[in-house]
């Protein structure tokens, strides 16, 4: 089985949407009136979770006519946000077909089918025409991509001139091994984190120009500090990412959280814009 089948198939559930769906109802909503905030425990599952999300649309200054590719979509937690709070029309993209169908009917579910859609494909070969979008998004999705310049340059085909390419992702800080099972891989040879350097590099080679960068370590160990502490004192809530990791969620996310707090990885936002053929990155 090949890598991206491989990642795929981690990502499968089988009946995902009922079990979203089962708990949404059990809490006293109308799941077919839902709003993305009803959505964000499970939709949302990157370090900084729909905090991180909103501070990444507020740094894009997204609006009305923008069309958005979401790389990477899962679930679709940050394209509805996109698309309810801004108006843009946003396309998500993503590997796993259950998360495809899941996230599509959620869309109408939160009357989002009119500025959103996802479809199945894949970074190295993103299913669109060349120069469609005015703002592409990479969150939490890197470490899950084996060929990082095969999907930078996939990016940069599909961004319109002057464009702006997002990535939110999960970065190495230092050579300290890693425990397993993290939150996107069970073993090593399922990890493709990579340095800031190295993100810095391959952007600029497809030519992307980084014009901002954070890190925001401390938000998501502020959040995750808080998630705990929650799940300690009154277990897991009903809509989290236990609905997605199962039985060994805490067990991810105790390991992920002491590496961050180690300071060997650390979630790290990086705005690029597409150059003009010729201008220097």
């Amino acid at each position: 089985m090949d890598t991206e089948a491989r990642v795929a198939r981690y990502y499968s559930h089988g009946r995902l949407e009922a079990l979203i769906l089962d708990t949404l109802r059990a809490s006293g909503k109308n799941v077919d009136a839902l709003a993305t905030a009803d959505l964000a425990g499970v939709d949302e599952q990157h370090l900084g979770w729909r905090a991180a999300t909103v501070e990444l649309a507020r740094d894009l200054d997204l609006h009305s006519g923008l069309d958005v590719l979401d790389v990477g979509a899962g679930l679709g937690g940050p394209a509805r946000y996109f698309a309810e709070t801004y108006g843009c029309k946003v396309a998500g993209v993503d590997l796993t077909a259950e998360c495809v169908q899941v996230a599509s009917s959620l869309a109408l579910r939160c009357g989002l089918g009119h500025l959103v859609r996802f479809v199945r494909g894949s970074a190295h070969a993103l299913p669109f025409s060349s120069g469609t979008f005015d703002v592409v998004t990479l969150m939490h999705v890197g470490m899950n991509v084996f060929n990082k310049a095969a999907a930078f340059a996939e990016m940069r085909r599909v961004i319109k001139p002057g464009g702006v390419l997002a990535v939110f992702d999960v970065m190495r800080l230092d050579a300290s091994p890693l425990p397993y099972p993290l939150p996107w891989a069970d073993t090593a040879d399922m990890n493709f984190l990579e340095t800031p350097d190295t993100y810095r590099r391959l952007l600029a080679a497809q030519g992307f120009r980084v014009e901002r960068e954070r890190n925001q370590r401390d938000l998501a160990l502020e959040l995750g500090r808080s998630m705990r502490a929650n799940a300690t004192a009154r277990s897991l809530p009903p809509l989290g990412p236990h609905v997605t990791m199962g039985s060994t969620t805490l067990h991810r996310l105790a390991n992920v959280m002491n590496v961050l707090q180690a300071g060997s990885i650390a979630p790290i936002q990086m705005v690029a814009r597409a150059t003009p053929p010729g201008a220097r990155a």
